[in-house]
Formats: structure tokens, sequence, C-alpha cells
């Protein structure tokens, strides 16, 4: 993709999601990260732009990946799960226009991570 086309991708998705409650990254068909939003880039101290999202954590909670059946459809596509009692509702949204990016976020990620910190300050 032509770099002035991406840059301008990547100028929308600050607009529409960097004040989303959740993380949110805006990955390539390669499942290079090419952008994250602000909660996104605050977790991660922006070290994993450029990688592959497989590397930015567990690799094991991407077994389910739909982004290339998203992308190959263009749909969303949504998984729901349960994490110790917290729903996590995972989606793949392809952007409109083009076939080489996708918007990936889970919604139940800052739950869970609250009540792992709740857990923690009970114990001590």
């Amino acid at each position: 993709m032509e770099q002035a086309k991406l840059d301008e991708y990547v100028r929308a998705f600050h607009m529409m999601w960097d004040n989303y409650p959740e993380p949110v990254r805006l990955i390539d068909r390669t499942f290079t990260i090419v952008a994250g939003n602000k909660l996104y880039m605050h977790n991660s101290g922006g070290r994993f732009l450029g990688t592959k999202c497989n590397q930015a954590g567990d690799p094991s909670l991407h077994r389910g990946c739909k982004a290339m059946e998203s992308l190959r459809t263009g749909e969303a596509r949504i998984v729901t799960t349960d994490m110790e009692g917290v729903r996590w509702d995972s989606y793949w949204v392809p952007v409109e226009g083009t076939d080489e990016l996708y918007v990936h976020f889970t919604d139940g990620i800052s739950a869970y991570r609250e009540m792992k910190l709740r857990q923690q300050q009970e114990q001590q």
C-alpha cells in the first residue's frame, strides 16, 4: 500500500479509536501492527508497533484469529470467550476501501485487568 494512503488510514483510525476504553490496533494483512489507540500505546509503551500481532503477548491467545476470514469476506468477525468469569468479545473489523487493513480489539480486557488488580490488592 502506498505510504500516503496508509497515512490517511492511520489518521482516520486515530480519529475514530483513540478514546475507545479498550486497547485497539490497526493491523495489516501480514499481521503487522500499524497503529494503536491511546490506551494500547499507553499499555504497551508503543513497543509492538511494526511487529507481528502474535508477538505482543501470549501467542496462544491468537489461536482463534479471524483476521483472514474477515479480510476475505469483507465482514466483521466476533468471537466470545470467558476468561476467569469475565466475558471477552474479540472483533476483527475490515477497513472499508482496502483489503489490506483491519481493526482488532477485545472488549473485556479492561474489566479483566481490573479484576486481577483487585485480587492482587486483596492478597496483600
